[in-house]
């Protein structure tokens, strides 16, 4: 972005540059003149006594006291009312984009030819043997934070002021509020937008680890990902941090932020769109040693074999960045010659499992797709009504009135996006300490009613669109070529080269809505277990909770095990390392304490599944869904005909 207009010293004075003639007469006071100087040999210089000192100080000290107290006094009641001929006014950049473009388009020192990658000379380079963490470990470490990113000092659980003496409310009146059933954690409260974290023991149901039950080895691993943090995506129906930004902008004439908004009077917009932050390019790296660390023993069956895996993702510059730096991650550098990246098209009109709403027109309708937006509209009203009240009262509009420019409750939930988004895009965001804890847990829920309705087990769209992913899983767990392509499955690139059937490792990466979409359709009914969400209060212990399914970065292990108890094969689901019961799939054991399901019971339910979802009626079928709570699934699934 370019320099910023000073207001105050109008259009041609910039930050940043210096005026020689009205910078000259402060230099000539600081800086020792010539011996030259028509001055150095008329000025006298003046003698003070102790007493005028004496009084010089206590005059002085008096006087910063009582500006002291005027400002805290200032402070406290906030702004001083403002006579009817002021106006008021943001500088006229506020809310503006502000871009960095690197590299250079045509950096002048660019030598690619002095300074090549290899110059030959690399020393020893024998190599040892494959970790296996997930065999070899007592315990499994754990994802517990993201050490690049820096919370606010202080988040209250209930303020009710603006200004610099925001204050904790009694314990008798917090006891009004909703009270989280876990400890509050910031990065764990932006729902899909939260950085992956390793889920608590048993928060699935299933009060055991990812480590394999005892007499149990790890035969295979198939592994879904995310991509990890990115900038916000160009279209939303609600909210999004770039509407907030526009309105700024184009009103900033109309106002001015006092107290905790206070920044807003100089702040632009700094996110991109779309493509992975620096933080999001270290998940994904991160995630890669991960796996290499538990798993790295499975590429023992690549030697024997003489060949490589075939890892997939889709061609989205965030999907495929995603997964080259995964690979970094997993690999190291360089990876040329360890694997094989398929890459699929993300476009109107291409099959492809990682994007199936791009041949799916259904998963595209208003009132189909969309069902969500009711109910996190509502659910907003309520949970946003004191934050809107309280940051409303921090704006004084154009007549210097307070109250006069007025909030929104979707700007206000832009706010927290701008919290999250910017976090994870810049490693801080001032919007972040603007809410409580109780806020943040309802802006939480609000991203939940998102997903539920929309991609999850509330969404008529939701099986329909894993079903294709769901057949390519049988197909690999089986080593049997699908034999119909009838969902969003692309026949051009299953090809033994290109999709492989017998390998002991799989990694694909897509988003968030279709490893939702899988999860419904797998029948993983223990995380809809406490049915729809209302949209007037947060249940209790609720099951489904997109931080904890789908934030930055999730990964879905589907473990294949052999175990000496029994002579079947078995399978486990691992979501963030958290193991998922298998009960609610026909076929699978109830009781099962590890998550384990035999692989032909699994594999027998999952077919039963995909013979009975409809791709032409989910996907291309003239049915309506009525608004709101008169038409409710907990399965994903579409009106029955």
């Amino acid at each position: 972005m370019g320099s910023k207009q000073d207001v105050e010293a109008g259009s041609k004075a910039k930050y940043g540059a210096y005026n020689d003639a009205l910078v000259e007469p402060e230099r000539e006071l600081l800086l020792p003149t010539g011996l030259d100087s028509p001055t150095a040999s008329t000025v006298s210089t003046p003698r003070y006594s102790l007493v005028h000192l004496v009084c010089a100080f206590v005059g002085g000290a008096a006087l910063c006291i009582g500006a002291r107290f005027l400002l805290d006094v200032s402070g406290i009641a906030g702004p001083p009312p403002l006579g009817d001929d002021v106006r008021v006014q943001a500088p006229p950049y506020v809310g503006s984009t502000e871009v960095h473009h690197f590299p250079p388009v045509a950096p002048t020192n660019a030598f690619p030819d002095l300074f090549p990658t290899s110059v030959g000379y690399p020393g020893g380079t024998p190599t040892g043997a494959e970790p296996g963490l997930i065999a070899t470990a007592p315990s499994l470490p754990l994802q517990t934070g993201a050490a690049q990113l820096v919370a606010p000092p202080k988040i209250y659980k209930h303020i009710h002021s603006t200004h610099g003496d925001d204050m904790e409310e009694e314990e008798e009146e917090s006891r009004k509020h909703y009270k989280s059933d876990r400890p509050f954690n910031l990065f764990r409260s932006w729902g899909n937008l939260s950085p992956w974290y390793s889920v608590s023991r048993g928060a699935f149901g299933i009060d055991d680890t990812a480590e394999p039950p005892a007499g149990c080895v790890v035969t295979g691993l198939h592994l879904l990902h995310r991509h990890g943090a990115r900038y916000p995506t160009a279209w939303t129906n609600f909210g999004g941090p770039a509407k907030f930004a526009t309105r700024l902008h184009e009103s900033a004439s109309q106002w001015e932020a006092t107290g905790q908004l206070a920044f807003l009077n100089e702040w632009t917009y700094k996110l991109g769109e779309e493509v992975l932050t620096p933080f999001g390019r270290q998940q994904l790296y991160d995630l890669g040693v991960s796996m290499r660390l538990k798993y790295g023993f499975l590429l023992k069956n690549f030697t024997e074999t003489n060949t490589i895996p075939v890892f997939r993702t889709e061609s989205q510059d965030r999907m495929l960045a995603s997964a080259l730096n995964f690979a970094i991650g997993f690999f190291g550098y360089p990876f040329e010659g360890q694997y094989q990246q398929l890459i699929t098209i993300e476009a109107n009109g291409f099959n492809n499992t990682f994007a199936p709403y791009k041949t799916c027109p259904n998963a595209n309708a208003a009132g189909k797709a969309d069902r969500s937006l009711p109910y996190v509209k509502e659910w907003v009203s309520h949970f946003l009504a004191e934050a809107r009240e309280r940051l409303s009262r921090a704006m004084i509009g154009k007549d210097g009135l307070q109250g006069e420019f007025d909030w929104t409750g979707e700007e206000v939930y832009e706010m927290m996006q701008m919290c999250a988004y910017e976090t994870v895009a810049l490693g801080y965001s001032k919007f972040c300490d603007l809410f409580t804890e109780e806020e943040w847990e309802g802006f939480n829920y609000a991203l939940d009613l998102t997903f539920w309705y929309d991609s999850a087990f509330g969404s008529p769209v939701a099986r329909v669109q894993g079903v294709g992913y769901l057949q390519e899983l049988v197909a690999r767990l089986t080593h049997t070529p699908i034999a119909t392509h009838n969902s969003s499955t692309n026949a051009t690139l299953h090809t033994p080269e290109t999709f492989p059937l017998d390998h002991a490792l799989y990694v694909d990466a897509t988003h968030e809505v279709v490893v939702l979409n899988i999860m419904t359709v797998l029948n993983l009914s223990t995380l809809a277990a406490s049915g729809p969400l209302p949209a007037d209060h947060i249940p209790k212990d609720r099951s489904f909770r997109s931080a904890d399914l789908a934030p930055f970065a999730t990964n879905m292990q589907f473990q294949l095990l052999s175990c000496a108890s029994t002579p079947e094969p078995q399978i486990r689901i691992i979501i963030n390392d958290g193991v998922v019961p298998l009960h609610g799939i026909r076929t699978c054991p109830y009781d099962d304490k590890h998550g384990m399901c035999p692989l032909p019971a699994f594999i027998e339910a999952q077919q039963e599944t995909i013979r009975g979802t409809d791709w032409a009626w989910g996907c291309h079928g003239d049915w309506e869904v009525p608004p709101g709570s008169a038409w409710n699934s907990t399965t994903g699934d579409a009106p029955k005909a």
